[in-house]
C-alpha cells in the first residue's frame, strides 16, 4: 500500500492503521516521488493526498492511468480536504476509484479499503456474480438464474468491462476505449445506447438501476450488490 502524504502527522496515522490491518505500506510526502515510487514497488492501492507541495494528487493519478504497464490499474483512493463539486468530478475523471474528504473516520477508510480491494480481486475471476447473475468470461456467456441472457458482442464487453472494475468510477473515454477501442470512431452517445440496452437486459426497473449507476459528468458506475 502506498500513502502520499505531506503532513506527517496524517501520513503516520494512515500508516499505522492500514499496518494494524495487515497491509505493508510505503509512504511518500511528494507527488513525484509517489509517482516513481509507485513504479517501483508496484503497491496494491494508492491513497492519495491532492493538495502536495510539488504538484497535485491529479497529476499523480493522471500519470499512473496513462502508464502502459499493468500498474496502470492500481486502485486510487483521494484523500483530501476539497470536498467542492469541481475538485470530486476533476479527481474521478483523472482517475480515482474512490474519493473521500477530511476530516475523516480511520476505522471507516480502512474497511472501505479492505473492502474495494475485495471488490477489484473480481478481475481475475472467469465467473463475475451480481445477483443472481453469473458472467462466464471464458465461455463469453451471461447466465440469470442458470438461463442464459442473450447479449451483444458490445453489451458483453461492456458488462465484461463494468463487472471486473466493482465500485468504480469509470469514464466515457475509458469505456470507449476498452469496449469499442481506440481504432473505431464512435461517441459517447454510443456508450449510453449500449448500456440502456444493457440495463433492459439485467435491470429490473431500468429507471431505478441496481447494477449500472450514471455518475453525472462523468460516466458509470457497477455496484454488484452483496
Amino acid at each position: 500500500m502506498l500513502v502520499i502524504e505531506d503532513d506527517e502527522w496524517v501520513s503516520r496515522l494512515l500508516s499505522n492503521a492500514i499496518r494494524d490491518a495487515g497491509y505493508d505500506v510505503v509512504t511518500s510526502a511528494t507527488a513525484k516521488e509517489g509517482f516513481e515510487m509507485t513504479c517501483s514497488e508496484e503497491p496494491r492501492c494508492i491513497i492519495c493526498d491532492v493538495e502536495l507541495p510539488d504538484d497535485d494528487g491529479f497529476w499523480v493519478a493522471r500519470s499512473i492511468r496513462a502508464l502502459p504497464t499493468r500498474v496502470s490499474a492500481t486502485p486510487f483512493i483521494f484523500l483530501t480536504g476539497l470536498d467542492d463539486p469541481q475538485s470530486r468530478m476533476e479527481g474521478y475523471q483523472v482517475g480515482a476509484d474512490i474519493y473521500i474528504t477530511k476530516p475523516f473516520r480511520i476505522g471507516e477508510l480502512v474497511a472501505r479499503v479492505n473492502a474495494f480491494l475485495r471488490r477489484t480481486a473480481a478481475r481475475t475471476e472467469t465467473v463475475c456474480r451480481f445477483g443472481p447473475f453469473q458472467l462466464n468470461r471464458s465461455a463469453h456467456k451471461l447466465f440469470h438464474h442458470g438461463r442464459e441472457i442473450e447479449l451483444t458482442t458490445k453489451e458483453f464487453r461492456l458488462l465484461e468491462f463494468f463487472a471486473t472494475r466493482p465500485g468504480r468510477a469509470l469514464t466515457r473515454d475509458d469505456i470507449l476505449n476498452h469496449v469499442w477501442g481506440q481504432s473505431v470512431v464512435v461517441t459517447p452517445r454510443s456508450i449510453d445506447r449500449c448500456v440502456a440496452t444493457l440495463r433492459a437486459k439485467i435491470e429490473s426497473d431500468s429507471s431505478q438501476p441496481t447494477y449500472v449507476h450514471t455518475i453525472r459528468d462523468v460516466g458509470y458506475r457497477f455496484e454488484p450488490g452483496d
